[in-house]
């Protein structure tokens, strides 16, 4: 009989067991973690009410052997991204249970909106962080990406519907403890409120098991880009073909509101021509940049690409201060990290 809370992710076609109490698990579907409990029949209609009612359910057993608990993990929207499963005896408790974070990453418009329990989670103060209208790089760790990072980037970029994937790393909380946080991430198309078909990325986190937290050794993008860092610029990855902003490698260039991206409506032009000009070696420009007090700010703007998986690449962008020299000389192509 299973005794800790059991984590399943529900926003596929079966519900997936994705943790065992902190510890993290393969994604396994239910019917397969559970195959040999006498009660799995019960569980599927329990987990399926609490999906469909978004309420937490308790009930006994056919026989009134057991006791099932779950508990339903929502976004604000009211989408059920997964449920939490106890089953034990019915003079038992359950013992303390995780708090998983839901949170959402709309990859067609690049805004993040995480829950205060996601926040929480990734050692975020709940109450003062921003929920709504957070960029994707607000959730990710300043530095150059490890491996279950750059696993996420990739499934940022490839956006495949249906693609899931179950990661878990050390993260240093605000105040600068080291903890370990797991997640489940799944990209799944949605409608819409004007009837568009967006690709959106739902997810769950928890605290998990600091020993569970396999240490993978340095990608060759994570070593490229740790060679790369200079004093004085601020380097960013990017999705070459929105633009969204993906995560900070250096601290975001000072004075840049890097949040709402907006370029001065003259240099409109160079910024589409930083796109255009883009190739194998890379392209710069000088671009005035929104900063955070309504003014605008000269920012010498490099554009390479780097291959964070096999296959897939992200755009590296490096941000400096511009000097008269630079608004002077016509851009050259830069190498190619």
């Amino acid at each position: 009989m299973q005794h800790n809370w059991l984590l399943l992710e529900t926003l596929g076609s079966e519900p997936l067991v994705v943790a065992d109490g902190q510890v993290p698990t393969e994604p396994t579907p239910v019917s397969t973690y559970l195959r040999r409990s006498p009660h799995l029949s019960a569980l599927q209609t329990a987990i399926a009410e609490t999906v469909t009612t978004g309420s937490p359910l308790a009930s006994i057993t056919p026989k009134q052997k057991a006791v099932i608990r779950t508990e339903p993990t929502a976004m604000g929207d009211g989408r059920v991204h997964g449920v939490q499963l106890w089953v034990g005896a019915l003079d038992e408790d359950p013992p303390e249970r995780p708090i998983p974070g839901p949170l959402l990453w709309n990859l067609t418009t690049g805004v993040a909106i995480d829950s205060p329990a996601a926040l929480a989670n990734r050692g975020e103060d709940p109450d003062a962080a921003p929920v709504h209208a957070r960029a994707f790089a607000d959730d990710l760790p300043i530095g150059s990406p490890r491996a279950g990072e750059t696993r996420l980037l990739a499934l940022i970029l490839t956006r495949t519907p249906g693609e899931t994937l179950c990661e878990n790393w050390h993260l240093v909380d605000r105040y600068g403890a080291s903890i370990a946080v797991a997640f489940v991430a799944r990209v799944v198309e949605e409608e819409a409120e004007d009837g568009s078909m967006q690709l959106i990325g739902r997810g769950m986190n928890w605290r998990s098991d600091p020993d569970t937290v396999t240490d993978e050794p340095e990608t060759l993008a994570e070593r490229i880009l740790e060679g790369l860092a200079m004093p004085g610029q601020h380097r960013a990855l990017i999705d070459l073909h929105t633009g969204t902003l993906l995560k900070w490698l250096d601290p975001p260039f000072p004075g840049y509101d890097w949040r709402t991206h907006t370029v001065h409506p003259d240099d409109q032009e160079a910024l589409y021509a930083l796109a255009d000009e883009f190739g194998p070696r890379g392209t710069s420009r000088v671009l005035r940049m929104a900063t955070y007090d309504g003014g605008w700010l000269p920012v010498h703007i490099t554009l390479n690409r780097i291959e964070i998986e096999p296959g897939i690449f992200a755009g590296l962008l490096t941000l400096r201060d511009a000097t008269p020299c630079d608004e002077a000389d016509p851009p050259e192509p830069t190498p190619e990290p």
